[in-house]
């Protein structure tokens, strides 16, 4: 068996999409799980001569023999998860994706605040997407969880558990993490950063396995480093 997960070196505009489709087509893992935020980061896939856009569904997906996995320390965005299960219904999706049951979800009202908050808006420079907002949420421990939703019932499993005992069986696991370290909430160039970690780690918390089942990081980098959002560079910061 073998656990890899991938993770961006920068703001997340390293070209993951492209890596972890190309190792999904070489390597043929048996579950491709996604780590991360939520839908505030996105991947693009070209398959055929054709691009699709992502922000929910694992980037691997057009390795068809793979089970699709999204863990539980994922936001999940109902309506955006269920248009890409159905644009991607070509590749049986739908018949593949398992949703962690405790995988928070986003409401609009969380859209709402995060497009009308001054300081998340206009300073950070946040995508709207909803996840800071239903991250402080889930500090709270008022968020909905997958379970409470009924259209995301046919897809709700426990990824943990699927994981360990696919890691159990000698089977190949590929864990693909969002956007970038500089961008973590605890590494990266803070304020201007997501709404949690994004470090293997984390990714690895996500998805409910424990650092020992890792085998390999790969981290991705671009040869001329530009950043997502607003924000300096880590070496136009100081320590003070």
């Amino acid at each position: 068996m073998s656990c890899l997960i991938i993770v961006g070196g920068q703001w997340g505009d390293e070209g993951k999409g492209k890596v972890i489709s190309y190792i999904c087509s070489k390597d043929k893992p048996n579950i491709i799980a996604r780590g991360g935020v939520g839908p505030n980061a996105g991947h693009t896939v070209n398959v055929g001569g054709k691009s699709y856009g992502i922000r929910m569904i694992p980037t691997g997906f057009p390795h068809k023999d793979a089970t699709l996995a999204i863990g539980a320390g994922v936001l999940v965005d109902p309506e955006v998860l269920l248009k890409e299960i159905e644009m991607l219904k070509e590749f049986k999706v739908k018949e593949r994706l398992i949703v962690d049951y405790r995988a928070g979800i986003i409401e609009e009202k969380h859209k709402i605040m995060d497009k009308k908050d001054e300081h998340l808006a206009k300073e950070i420079g946040t995508t709207g997407s909803g996840c800071g907002p239903a991250n402080v949420d889930r500090v709270l421990r008022v968020l909905k969880q997958a379970k409470d939703i009924e259209e995301l019932k046919e897809f709700l499993g426990d990824v943990s558990d699927l994981i360990n005992d696919a890691l159990d069986n000698d089977k190949d696991v590929l864990i693909e993490g969002t956007q970038g370290t500089f961008l973590s909430l605890y590494y990266g160039t803070y304020p201007y950063v997501t709404s949690k970690d994004t470090t293997a780690s984390s990714f690895a918390a996500d998805v409910g396995i424990g650092p020992t089942r890792v085998d390999d990081v790969l981290v991705v980098f671009k040869s001329f480093p530009t950043r997502v959002g607003a924000g300096p560079f880590p070496t136009e910061m100081s320590e003070e």
